[in-house]
């Protein structure tokens, strides 16, 4: 294992504006009205103080690539496959449509491991996100770094089994099938350029995916809505998501909540009951 410890402690700055074009294209990502007053859904956050890395800045997947040196915000593992495992988030205030935004993010544990599928690294960073200077939004994002796939892994999830996912279990349910149009939306509003995404040929032959793979804030976006369809919009104080399996394009994905006696829990499934997205969130 190496030493990333000088990178534990970084700290990255970034600003944005809220303003109406940003918040109608993300309204019609979703095909959401403009709210009225106009306090954007949660979730929304997840498009704000995006890195703006230069394109030739990109690494070989999309994503900025990492150097040892002292401006690299994050740590320069030798592992190539990256992806977004888990946030845990406090929704302190709405954020409204103009407002001037202002993001700390601070890398809080750096932990590597050695798992069934062989060297994983995990970085939690923390951030702070706040609108016209009052805290909104507080994150701790865990991302997972792997090696990379083998040229003839087998390709990721498995097709679709025999099973159905079982409805009873929930007390609402609502399906959605979220196509190439969807992911490329989202990777625009997010500036998101990890190709697993959008270049089905890489996420295929490269990364071993069955198809291309539905962003995992784009699910916990859609698990907000369906949360704000049933208890109101921007009633949540807490939510935390966690990835469980990759979600494939022109694949019906279902959103689903209960309520349980501490809060609320929230799944994303495949057809066949195969789970996505595990949640939680209280108000």
């Amino acid at each position: 294992m190496s030493d990333f410890s000088a990178w534990t402690g970084r700290e990255q700055r970034a600003s944005d504006r809220l303003d109406e074009s940003l918040a109608r294209r993300w309204l019609a990502t979703f095909d959401l009205p403009m709210p009225d007053p106009a306090n954007l859904p949660q979730g929304v956050h997840f498009a704000l103080c995006n890195p703006d890395a230069p394109t030739a800045a990109l690494g070989e997947d999309g994503h900025p690539a990492r150097e040892d040196c002292a401006d690299s915000f994050l740590p320069p593992f030798p592992l190539p496959r990256r992806m977004w495992a888990s946030s845990t988030i406090r929704f302190a205030a709405p954020i409204a449509m103009g407002a001037v935004i202002e993001r700390t993010s601070r890398i809080a544990s750096i932990n590597e491991k050695r798992g069934g599928s062989g060297k994983l690294a995990f970085v939690d960073v923390e951030h702070e996100t706040r609108a016209n200077g009052t805290v909104a939004v507080e994150e701790t994002q865990t991302l997972v770094y792997r090696e990379a796939a083998m040229p003839d892994a087998p390709l990721s999830p498995s097709e679709p089994g025999e099973a159905a996912f079982d409805a009873a279990e929930w007390d609402a349910v609502h399906s959605i099938t979220p196509d190439p149009r969807l992911l490329f939306r989202y990777s625009a509003l997010t500036f998101n350029t990890h190709r697993i995404h959008y270049d089905a040929t890489y996420a295929c032959d490269v990364e071993r995916y069955r198809g291309l793979v539905v962003h995992g804030p784009l699910t916990a976006s859609l698990l907000l809505q369906l949360a704000a369809r049933e208890l109101g919009e921007n009633r949540l104080r807490h939510f935390e998501f966690r990835g469980v399996s990759p979600a494939i394009c022109n694949e019906v994905l279902i959103l689903a909540i209960r309520k349980h006696d501490d809060g609320f829990d929230l799944g994303a499934f495949a057809g066949d009951g195969r789970q996505i997205t595990s949640a939680k969130a209280a108000i």
